[in-house]
């Protein structure tokens, strides 16, 4: 089996993955030794499955299961070819049996949760909030008592909340340092055990002498090439295995389901029933404030006419965006800490499209928003002053592309639509220009073509049908 050398383990290091290198993985599994039956490992964050089917290997694949557990959907695929079973998961997403497993590969990701980071409410500590230290906490109670912790973790992590954690759950501790020091990590070995079973003067040593390897007081020993000591004997399962899968379906998994009930609602009126029922009237009437709530929600959205006569096509609709803020603290040593913090953000947009017949603003989009605006450029110097529209455009209408382009703030399809009414074809050659004036005295159609720059798109064309029954924005590719 080959297995990721230390020069490409670097290209590697992407978003928290640091997969183990060779040297270290083979050092690590000299640790490491089986019992006579029947055991289970598992890696919770295994990415391609190196590191746990190897070990399976050294254990005695005949005598062992491997479990695997890997966020990154490629990944997890190559796994599936490695170890017994593997789930494309979240951790954070899975049901696992806990004290299931003799023992834990533990290389998680690297790195600082942040504030609106998946699981973070799932972390109970009041230190560093790191990722490995999560990943801890959710993958210690997959141990059983008496099981092997294999723990690579970068040796700065290591600070005084963790370095606690970690004496406190095991004994015969050793760290050290890993073979390839290009991240700078470790690798702690030890015995998951109970608290009380635990000598205080026995956890204490422990503590401090990985707080000092995290505060870079104290090197350790880089791992040695034959391993000098007592093995860790990997015990036999203790208990039986009930739970491993992921709380969220899987894609694949969905797609079978659907199969296998023939679509999502196999009876109808299951899940439609009520859709038949009278609305039940609201207990008073709806004040303005309550209309606006309902339009900013996108719950009232149509065609409104005004008594006046005027017609708008309202549309309602509020997104969530992240706004990002830092804040610097200083202790009383200097040290400054950077403090990143999301915050989710509503932000209410209405739009309306001004329809009304014969109007000098026809087609023009007004939004409304509590967003700071992104195109606030002044009007352009082609923009026509407001003159007689010579033609009526009828229904208007814009392809789902334009209807696109202006949902996303990208188009605004009122002047065009203003200067096509009033007989300003735009970038159309002598010969159609010609043709849309003939085609105004004898009601032919009336075609126009404007240069825009809304992202891949530079073309815009408006057509209005011979009758003037309706006219269609549309882009060239539309058509």
């Amino acid at each position: 089996m080959a297995l990721m050398f230390p020069r490409l383990a670097h290209n590697f290091a992407k978003n928290g993955y640091y997969p183990t290198d060779e040297t270290t993985l083979e050092r690590s599994l000299q640790a490491l030794s089986p019992s006579n039956s029947g055991m289970r490992i598992i890696d919770p964050a295994a990415g391609e499955g190196v590191a746990i089917a190897e070990a399976a290997h050294h254990l005695g694949k005949d005598l062992v299961q491997s479990f695997a557990v890997e966020y990154d959907k490629e990944r997890a695929d190559h796994s599936r070819q490695l170890v017994d079973r593997a789930l494309h998961s979240d951790l954070m997403d899975t049901m696992i049996s806990r004290q299931a497993f003799g023992l834990l590969w533990l290389n998680p990701p690297y790195g600082d949760l942040v504030a609106d980071h998946s699981g973070a409410s799932q972390y109970q500590g009041k230190g560093r909030r790191r990722l490995e230290k999560l990943f801890y906490q959710r993958s210690l109670p997959l141990l059983q008592y008496g099981g092997v912790m294999v723990f690579i973790v970068p040796g700065y992590v290591l600070d005084d909340e963790l370095s606690g954690w970690i004496s406190n759950h095991f004994t015969n501790v050793r760290c050290y340092s890993a073979a390839d020091r290009t991240f700078k990590q470790v690798v702690i070995f030890g015995l998951r055990s109970r608290r009380q079973d635990l000598g205080r003067s026995r956890v204490t040593d422990v503590r401090d002498r990985l707080q000092a390897i995290g505060r870079g007081e104290l090197e350790p020993e880089e791992l040695p090439e034959a391993w000098p000591w007592e093995t860790y004997t990997v015990p036999s399962a203790a208990t039986e295995l009930q739970h491993f899968y992921r709380l969220s379906l899987e894609p694949e998994q969905f797609a079978q389901e659907i199969d296998r009930i023939r679509g999502l609602w196999p009876d109808f009126t299951l899940n439609f029933s009520q859709t038949g029922a009278q609305s039940r009237p609201p207990v008073r009437e709806l004040s303005r404030w309550h209309l606006a709530l309902a339009l900013a929600a996108g719950a009232i959205s149509g065609v409104v006419r005004s008594k006046s006569g005027r017609v708008l096509v309202v549309k309602g609709d509020t997104y969530k965006e992240k706004v990002r803020k830092t804040e610097f603290t200083e202790d009383d040593d200097g040290n400054v800490t950077e403090v990143r913090i999301l915050t989710d953000r509503f932000v209410p947009v209405i739009r309306a499209w001004e329809l009304t017949p014969g109007s000098l603003n026809l087609g023009r989009v007004l939004t409304i928003s509590s967003a700071p605006a992104t195109n606030d450029a002044p009007p352009s110097e082609h923009e026509p002053q407001p003159t007689a529209v010579r033609f009526p455009l009828g229904e208007q209408a814009m392809t789902q592309a334009v209807h696109h382009l202006v949902e996303t703030g990208q188009l605004n399809p009122y002047p065009y639509l203003l200067r096509h009414a009033t007989g300003d074809w735009g970038e159309l050659c002598d010969d159609d220009r010609r043709q849309n004036e003939l085609a105004l005295k004898h009601g032919d159609r009336l075609f126009s073509s404007y240069d825009i720059d809304a992202g891949e798109e530079t073309r815009l064309w408006i057509i209005t049908e011979a009758d003037r029954s309706s006219t269609t924005i549309l882009l060239p590719s539309d058509y």
